[in-house]
C-alpha cells in the first residue's frame, strides 16, 4: 500500500497522512483526533512509509551527527544519552563518533558523518584546532560542552567560571587557604574557564593566586592519581582539593586512601562535575553539578533553530554546588 492508497481510504490529503505518520501533527496543528485515526488506520494495514524514498525526495537524511571526546567519561554518555532522547522524540537519529580526545579522529569523524549526509552536527571539540569544523561543513553545527573563544560558532555549555568561582569559594570560607588544583586538558575551554574562576576567587579572598598549586593534563583517573600522588609528596601538603572533573576526583580519591589519610579529616577533596554515585561514596563526595539534560536539550533546540534558517544562538547554563562530607570546615579549629 503506497501512502496515496493509505489517505484514499481516510478520505484525507497525502500531505495531512504524510505529517502524522513522520510526527509532524503539532508542528502543522493537526488534530490529535485527527492523528489517531491516521495512526489506527495505518496499524490495521501494516501500513509502513517507505522513509528512505521520502528521505530522498527532500534530501534529508534525518540523522544528526554527535562528536564527543570520551564515552567511558560519565558525563559524556550521559549527555549522548540525553541528547539522543531528545532526537528521537523529534523523530531524528544519532550517529555518534568518539574521538578519545584526539584531534585526528575528531576530523577524521567530522568527514565520516558528512559523508553519511547527516541532517547536522552537535559537537564536543577536542578544543586544539577550529578550521576544519569551518571548512567543508556545510550542514548546521553546535559545539556542545567545549567551544572556541573569539569564534562564532553556535554553542551550549556550562557556565565554567562561575561554577569553579563558587566551588573555591566555598573552601576558603571553609577555612582553607592551601588549596590545590588538578586540572583536565590544559587547552580545552571548560578547563581554562575553571583554571580563571578558581585563581580569581583565591583573589578575591586575599590568598596568593600565583603560589597555588595547579598541576595535571588530562580529565582522567590515572591523572587524579598521579597528581594527587605527587601533591602528598610536598612538604606541606594542601588542606583541600579541588578537582576539575568527576574522573580526576576518583583518582584523587584513591590516591589518599593508599597513603592512609583520611577525607576529609585530613585533605578536603571537591569535585568539578556531579555522578549519582558521589553520594554513595564513603564519604558522600561534594561537588560542582552540570546541568547536563538542560545542555543536551539546549543544545538539540539549537540545532533545530539553525535547520529552520533561524538565528545562532549561544549558552552558558549555570552549575550548581552539591555540598556534602567531603569538605572539613577548619575555620573554627
Amino acid at each position: 500500500m503506497t501512502i496515496k492508497e493509505l489517505a484514499q481510504e481516510l478520505d484525507m490529503s497525502t500531505t495531512t497522512v504524510s505529517r502524522v505518520l513522520t510526527g509532524q501533527e503539532k508542528k502543522y496543528r493537526i488534530s490529535e483526533k485527527t492523528a489517531q485515526r491516521v495512526r489506527e488506520m495505518a496499524s490495521q494495514l501494516d501500513f509502513a512509509p517507505n522513509l528512505i524514498a521520502r528521505n530522498l525526495r527532500l534530501q534529508r537524511t534525518n540523522t544528526i551527527g554527535l562528536i564527543i571526546p570520551d564515552i567511558s567519561n560519565p558525563f559524556f554518555a550521559n549527555l549522548a544519552r540525553t541528547v539522543e532522547e531528545e532526537l528521537r522524540k523529534r523523530n531524528k537519529m544519532v550517529l555518534l563518533c568518539d574521538t578519545k580526545d584526539d584531534l585526528t579522529t575528531e576530523k577524521e569523524s567530522v568527514e565520516l558523518l558528512l559523508a553519511r549526509k547527516v541532517d547536522g552536527l552537535l559537537v564536543a571539540p577536542i578544543g586544539e584546532k577550529w578550521e576544519h569544523l569551518r571548512k567543508n561543513v556545510n550542514v548546521p553545527l553546535v559545539l556542545i560542552d567545549r567551544y572556541f573563544e573569539n569564534h562564532n560558532f553556535p554553542y551550549v555549555t556550562t557556565d565554567n567560571y562561575y561554577g569553579a568561582y563558587e566551588a573555591t569559594s566555598h573552601l576558603i570560607l571553609k577555612g582553607h587557604q592551601n588549596i590545590a588544583c588538578i586540572q583536565g586538558l590544559v587547552h580545552t575551554s571548560p578547563n581554562q574557564s575553571r583554571i580563571r574562576g578558581f585563581q580569581k576567587a583565591l583573589e578575591d579572598y586575599g590568598i596568593d593566586s600565583t603560589a597555588a598549586s595547579i598541576l595535571g593534563d588530562d580529565y582522567s583517573v590515572e591523572n587524579g592519581y598521579v597528581s594527587t600522588k605527587t601533591l602528598l609528596q610536598e612538604e606541606e601538603i594542601p588542606t583541600a582539593i579541588f578537582a576539575l572533573n568527576n574522573q580526576i576526583a576518583l583518582g584523587a580519591m584513591k590516591a589518599i586512601t593508599e597513603a592512609g589519610l583520611q577525607i576529609p579529616e585530613d585533605i578536603s577533596l571537591l569535585s568539578f562535575d556531579e555522578q549519582y554515585y558521589f553520594e554513595l561514596l564513603s564519604p558522600p563526595l561534594s561537588s560542582v553539578k552540570q546541568p547536563m539534560q538542560a545542555i543536551g536539550k539546549t543544545a538539540v533546540e539549537t540545532l533545530f533553530e539553525l535547520l529552520d534558517d533561524k538565528k545562532a544562538t549561544f549558552h552558558k547554563l549555570k552549575p550548581v554546588l552539591i555540598e556534602r562530607a567531603s569538605v572539613k570546615n577548619i575555620s573554627k579549629l
